[in-house]
């Protein structure tokens, strides 16, 4: 737990803010505070966001274009989920304290699940009921192509029915028998409510009704609810965001990214904010954040791991300096449906290729600073688990550009002008394969989250060591944001589709829940699965990873993954190094990667 006496464990996305822009948001951002991290003022709290990392959902149902850690949690700082699995209380496990259910109660069968609500209530006085959480789960189900945690087969197909026992009681009912830790973690802590009472409508002008309780109704209540949440600048005043259920609520949400939250006076749950007022400052690059953490403006900020040996700067200013160690993975995604490079990137000989010319254990030492992980498949390997398989653990394709180079030349490639080129188009065994026509240049293009200098020595010692084997990799910037609206699935015959590779993962690509498994993001159609990987063993095995009990079925997954490389595996690295006032204690850093402002207090 962070106490003001110990070290700081709390973590968050490493994120920085432009000089210009920074300046105003941050001397803004400070009110209520004295400027310094050790006189800030007990009403109020400076949190640093990740650079180019700035917050721009409120909706409580994801979209893909919209995966941002810090979206997850200013929305469950307004409105509780229904089970709060996380790392907040110092280990990942379901925080009753942040959660609207105070039960769930599993058939014996294991085919349903029966929950309990609180006697919780919206700040309009109305209270949260059953009603409210299928009103989450009409419009979910309704629209499940749109919302980011969809994956065919899980959530919500796999529940049958939804029953509502009375005001305080439903019943979910699945297609079969399931691991119940696992729809415990994983499932049913996606579940959201919404306030139907005020939010049912099909448009601004419409008057609230059951419009959700049938398909088309459900459709036009989504149109109406993600049009107003694409709406940034009128987070501040649309009546829609204020009635919630949470501990905190939107004071101001800048289009430019600060946030500034304010305490819910009608909470009446059980993690009452203690400090008043929370500032989110947003960066566009670390070295403006820094500078705000040296002046004291930032109570709750982080350093590049580049920074390590530098931390007496910030130790004697009454900041502790700790890493912030995620339950994740971080990967280059490839789009298989390029229309240039999609037919290469199926080839498993070309990923092997590609993945023995990343030399992770330097990347890890040197350019983290040991404050990575060399990740090896779809298991997070910064923490031991039982999940991980021998395989992953040892390595299947380690570094070496030289049998990398061997891989291509005995698949029809050779080396001309630097880079390789197919020779030997066609699907034979020394061929360059099915689709990869005579001609084609193996060089690609990564669209690479910017704002942050570790990312940047990364790319560019990746496109050093991959050109050593004769793969020519280009690399372009974006803010995190544009990197995700711009490296969507898509279809090879859609403009949009001219992506190949992307990295959203300077803290980490993906963030798990308790149980990591790969049903949105490496199934075929998951949510989560940018690059449209399909392998049908795979969806098999990870089928299997949520029915099973047994470790073994998540390991025969990491194993299948690691060898079948749907992406490029990276270094995993923490989530960020958190810089912390001293004076501000009472929370875990939760492995998950979100933030809790109602955990935290100013100790003294």
């Amino acid at each position: 737990m962070f106490l003001a006496a110990t070290a700081a464990r709390r973590r968050h996305p490493a994120v920085l803010a432009g000089v210009l822009v920074s300046a105003g948001a941050l001397l803004a951002g400070c009110s209520g505070t004295s400027g310094s991290s050790s006189g800030s003022s007990h009403d109020a709290i400076n949190y640093a966001l990740p650079a180019n990392f700035t917050p721009n959902w409120i909706l409580p149902i994801g979209t893909a274009a919209h995966l941002n850690t810090n979206n997850n949690s200013i929305i469950a700082s307004l409105w509780e989920p229904l089970i709060a699995y996380d790392g907040s209380t110092g280990k990942i496990a379901w925080n009753k304290s942040a959660s609207l259910a105070t039960a769930a109660d599993f058939a014996k069968d294991g085919r349903s699940v029966t929950v309990t609500l609180g006697d919780r209530h919206w700040s309009d006085g109305k209270p949260v009921t059953s009603r409210d959480v299928e009103f989450w789960y009409n419009v979910v189900k309704g629209n499940k192509s749109e919302w980011a945690g969809y994956s065919p087969g899980k959530a919500p197909d796999n529940w049958t029915s939804f029953k509502t026992v009375d005001a305080r009681h439903f019943t979910l009912t699945f297609d079969k028998a399931y691991n119940s830790q696992w729809m415990l973690a994983n499932q049913l802590s996606q579940i959201q409510p919404m306030p139907q009472h005020a939010w049912d409508k099909t448009g601004a002008a419409a008057k609230v009704s059951d419009a959700d309780r049938s398909a088309a109704g459900a459709k036009q209540v989504w149109a109406f609810l993600n049009g107003a949440a694409k709406k940034i600048a009128n987070y501040q005043s649309d009546p829609l965001w204020k009635t919630i259920d949470g501990p905190y609520a939107i004071k101001s949400f800048s289009t430019a990214g600060k946030v500034v939250l304010t305490a819910n006076e009608k909470y009446d749950g059980l993690e009452k904010p203690a400090i008043k007022t929370v500032n989110l400052l947003p960066f566009t690059t670390t070295d403006a954040e820094k500078n705000a953490l040296r002046s004291g403006r930032v109570d709750y900020g982080y350093i590049d791991a580049t920074d390590l040996d530098q931390k007496s700067q910030f130790t004697t200013q009454g900041y502790t300096v700790k890493p912030w160690t995620g339950w994740a993975i971080t990967y280059l995604p490839y789009n298989f449906n390029n229309p240039t490079m999609g037919p290469v990137f199926k080839q498993l000989y070309a990923r092997q290729a590609i993945q023995e010319s990343v030399d992770q254990t330097s990347l890890a030492k040197v350019v983290w600073g040991g404050t990575a992980v060399p990740g090896y498949g779809p298991v997070p390997q910064a923490q031991v688990s039982s999940f991980l398989s021998p395989e992953q653990k040892g390595n299947p394709y380690p570094f070496d550009t030289g049998k990398a180079k061997e891989l291509l030349t005995s698949h029809g490639w050779s080396l001309q002008g630097g880079v390789m080129t197919c020779t030997t188009p066609g699907s034979g065994d020394n061929a360059c394969g099915e689709g990869v026509d005579k001609g084609t240049k193996f060089q690609m293009q990564v669209l690479s989250q910017s704002g942050s200098t570790v990312t940047d020595n990364m790319m560019s010692a990746i496109q050093s060591s991959m050109e050593k084997t004769g793969i020519k990799l280009s690399i372009k910037t974006a803010p995190v944001n544009s990197v995700l609206s711009q490296t969507p699935q898509c279809t090879a015959d859609k403009p949009i589709c001219k992506w190949q590779l992307s990295f959203f993962g300077t803290a980490g690509s993906w963030y798990f829940p308790a149980y990591p498994t790969g049903d949105s993001l490496f199934q075929s159609k998951g949510g989560s699965n940018f690059g449209n990987y399909a392998n049908p063993d795979v969806d098999k095995l990870i089928d299997a990873s949520t029915t099973s009990n047994s470790p073994k079925a998540m390991q025969d997954y990491s194993a299948a993954l690691a060898k079948d490389l749907p992406v490029v595996w990276l270094p995993e690295p923490d989530y960020q190094i958190s810089v912390v006032s001293n004076r501000l204690g009472g929370f875990f850093q939760d492995s998950l990667a979100n933030f809790h402002p109602a955990q935290w207090k100013w100790m003294k």
